[in-house]
């Protein structure tokens, strides 16, 4: 996963405006008094979050499963000339990471949670946040909603079209187990050919419900959950849930 997939990912997720996550992230951050220091961003992918937190004045620990999307990210790092001092980059699983100490904040965005597919894991990244935050630290993260599984990914394709790349996205999404599979072909251009590649990926859906519940099994207080990139409490039909939760 996320081996071809890694080198195209910021053409196809040109949508997403990480300043204006960012802005969201640190009103979070505002709203309820901290000003950390060193935060963490678990599935950092090609590291946009964390060169625009560095940006910022952060120190920033990213880390990700895929060392394709890490060889990305520390291009990227290096064209943007950041101080080896104010990033790092791990290549770990967010289920079983380990740091060195505690942080301030601990960040996944884009649905990162989501493709923790076995619940016995998730539970351990739960306890690893725990683990790994300071007192009074924030844990903010955001999902895919159940809705957003069964309403619109279910069991649609998708496409995407340009001269350069184009993809199918084919969804299978079973109930039963709240797994949706996502089989996804590529057609990048190299030169005048276009080379297919082929990756299947994996989310699973969470609810609400299921999520406080185990915030509160690991000792994470929920201070608020909001609809995607506001403060306002989500719906029926919100498709991004974000959670803030802190370690008492």
């Amino acid at each position: 996963m996320y081996i071809y997939f890694a080198h195209i990912y910021d053409k196809l997720m040109s949508d997403i405006n990480y300043s204006d996550w960012a802005d969201y992230i640190e009103k979070i951050f505002e709203k309820n008094n901290l000003k950390p220091e060193l935060l963490v961003d678990l599935g950092c992918g090609t590291g946009s979050f964390c060169i625009e937190m560095c940006n910022r004045g952060y120190d920033v620990i990213g880390i990700d499963s895929s060392s394709d999307m890490l060889s990305c990210a520390l291009t990227k790092a290096e064209n943007a000339q950041l101080p080896n001092e104010k990033l790092l980059f791990l290549n770990q699983d967010m289920t079983e990471f380990e740091l060195y100490g505690t942080v301030d904040a601990i960040v996944s965005l884009i649905d990162s949670m989501n493709y923790i597919t076995d619940k016995r894991k998730l539970k351990r990244t739960f306890k690893l946040i725990w683990n790994y935050l300071n007192h009074g630290g924030l844990f903010i993260f955001d999902i895919n909603s159940v809705y957003k599984f069964e309403n619109i990914l279910c069991n649609n394709t998708f496409h995407y079209i340009t001269d350069d790349i184009s993809y199918i996205w084919e969804n299978n999404y079973m109930k039963r187990n709240k797994i949706c599979e996502f089989d996804i072909t590529f057609f990048v251009k190299e030169e005048n050919l276009y080379k297919r590649f082929d990756e299947i990926h994996q989310q699973r859906a969470y609810s609400v419900e299921e999520i406080i519940n185990l915030a509160l099994e690991y000792g994470l207080e929920v201070i608020n959950i909001y609809d995607s990139l506001t403060f306002s409490k989500p719906n029926a039909k919100s498709e991004r849930i974000f959670f803030v939760l802190r370690k008492p």
